[in-house]
């Protein structure tokens, strides 16, 4: 079984990159941003309170992430792996997923962070706030936020998966294609 965590700062690409490798190894994407945002829009209580987190650019807080997580792969008991994007973010839901991996009898395989410069970050993210009109990529102050907030909290995980040795970098900057190509590369040398 082959499980995933995509990795990067906002803005990094792995949204994109991980519904194309989702495609590629037939694997259940789970992106809680995806699951949050969707949780926002339909105006559940699960939304409204990670809504009050988004607007500021914070995190949400990690009982609630790790719930969603959890629940998405009880509910996938056939899955071929995972690909986790936005997940974890902070060490508790690194040690949390390992915990549920391993209830499930399976584990993370491997880390790959997209790495991609700050001031790239902060350009892609105004033209996603621009053509999406998501709320959380208008505000330079919001974007800013989220960049400080991954770098605080959620960077050091890093050095989690790496005393694992299951951290590997791909250079984030380049053509969609060009990216992808470098994942997959990544990805087969893993099986």
């Amino acid at each position: 079984m082959l499980n995933l965590v995509l990795f990067g700062a906002p803005g990094a690409g792995k949204g994109t990159q991980a519904a194309m490798l989702t495609d590629k190894y037939k694997l259940i994407h789970l992106s809680t941003g995806d699951i949050l945002r969707k949780e926002i829009n339909a105006g559940s209580d699960l939304g409204k309170l990670a809504q009050t987190y988004t607007d500021k650019g914070a995190l949400v807080p990690d009982e609630v992430v790790i719930g969603i997580i959890q629940s998405q792969i009880a509910q996938n008991p056939e899955a071929k792996g995972f690909i986790f994007d936005g997940f974890p973010r902070t060490i508790a839901q690194a040690e949390a997923l390992d915990k549920m991996m391993e209830n499930n009898g399976i584990q993370i395989t491997s880390m790959i962070a997209l790495e991609v410069a700050t001031e790239e970050l902060v350009k892609r993210l105004q033209l996603r706030g621009e053509s999406s009109g998501r709320a959380d990529d208008q505000s330079i102050d919001v974007i800013r936020n989220r960049i400080d907030a991954y770098n605080e909290k959620t960077k050091p995980i890093i050095d989690y998966y790496d005393a694992q040795k299951k951290y590997r970098a791909v250079n984030g900057i380049g053509e969609i294609s060009e990216i992808f190509n470098l994942l997959c590369k990544c990805v087969d040398e893993l099986k």
